[in-house]
């Protein structure tokens, strides 16, 4: 669509002029032109067929791999993507990859540029899970997925997927990354434990108890005239995902609250946040957690960006990286 008729619509999203000069210009400009005008999905009646979509806009276009395979386990999908180069002796290591989208967006072709990038790239299998999504399918659903997978990729993995069950990985962004942090202190505190050797964790969701007001993490009212992920729309998932208050505070959906335990044997990470994003300050605050707990932490601080810059990757390059 020209620009000239695009500009023509109603803006939904417009920036605030508090952000703006704080704003990537990059950003700024590819939201303008294809995010203003549409409405927020918190903001309409709900329908599940918002899903097809991506969660995020200006995603890159997957590479070719090795295979891509789709294996059904109990109430879900895994999607596997496998290196073209000859398996290494003792076999691949594997990434176990949670999408994002608030617990309630998304499906099994979110992640497919991002695994095959890191499929290709790292040369590694990636195994990214389809789990259950709210609100038909609330707390605990996508935490008990995230456990099946992890026991499917340990115990079939090497004769199914050609993996070294002693090499895991996981990840992801978001909620996903919210997933992925919960199973590392799964894996920490099963019997007997499951050794992990690193976690990803991309804009990571960590405390569902952080609130608007800025209290706890002073990013959710600096941030509350942010692009994308306002403080209502995040909230609007949390309700979605987790109902009931109660819920809030378990650490297999805030695991910043997981037992100290666990964080001592969690493996090493690397965390991604964002300066725009009201959700930096957690993340910030776990990756001190775990590395007061042992681990070796690099955070990295992307100047300018908002909650979804990571996922953007066919729009633009993000080289602004504290």
């Amino acid at each position: 669509m020209p620009l000239d008729d695009i500009a023509e619509r109603a803006v939904h999203q417009p920036i605030h002029p508090e952000l703006a000069p704080r704003l990537l210009p990059e950003y700024a400009a590819y939201h303008n032109a294809y995010i203003a005008h549409t409405r927020p999905i918190h903001e309409l009646p709900w329908n599940p067929k918002c899903r097809l979509g991506q969660p995020v806009p200006g995603g890159s276009q997957p590479l070719q791999v090795g295979s891509i395979r789709d294996f059904r386990l109990t109430n879900f999908i895994v999607r596997v993507f496998t290196p073209e180069r000859p398996r290494p002796q003792g076999g691949w290591p594997v990434l176990i990859y949670f999408h994002g989208g608030g617990w309630t967006l998304g499906n099994i072709a979110t992640e497919n540029a991002f695994s095959t990038n890191m499929c290709k790239r790292a040369s590694c299998v990636v195994v990214s899970v389809d789990y259950r999504l709210a609100p038909e399918h609330k707390y605990p659903a996508a935490v008990d997925d995230a456990v099946e997978t992890l026991h499917w990729v340990r115990d079939q993995g090497k004769q199914e997927l050609g993996i070294n069950p002693e090499k895991i990985a996981v990840g992801g962004s978001s909620s996903g990354a919210n997933l992925a942090a919960i199973l590392t202190h799964k894996a920490a505190l099963s019997s007997p434990p499951i050794p992990l050797v690193f976690q990803l964790l991309v804009v990571p969701v960590v405390d569902n108890t952080a609130m608007p007001d800025g209290e706890k993490y002073p990013s959710w009212k600096e941030n509350a005239n942010t692009v994308s992920l306002v403080p209502e729309k995040m909230l609007w998932f949390r309700d979605n995902y987790l109902p009931n208050k109660d819920d809030w505070t378990a650490w297999d959906n805030s695991p910043i609250f997981a037992p100290e335990e666990s964080f001592k044997k969690a493996p090493d990470a690397w965390i991604g946040v964002a300066e725009l994003d009201v959700l930096r300050d957690e993340g910030i605050a776990y990756g001190k957690k775990l590395e007061e707990a042992g681990a070796k932490v690099t955070v990295d601080l992307y100047k300018g960006a908002p909650h979804p810059i990571m996922a953007m990757d066919g729009a633009f390059l993000v080289s602004l990286c504290s």
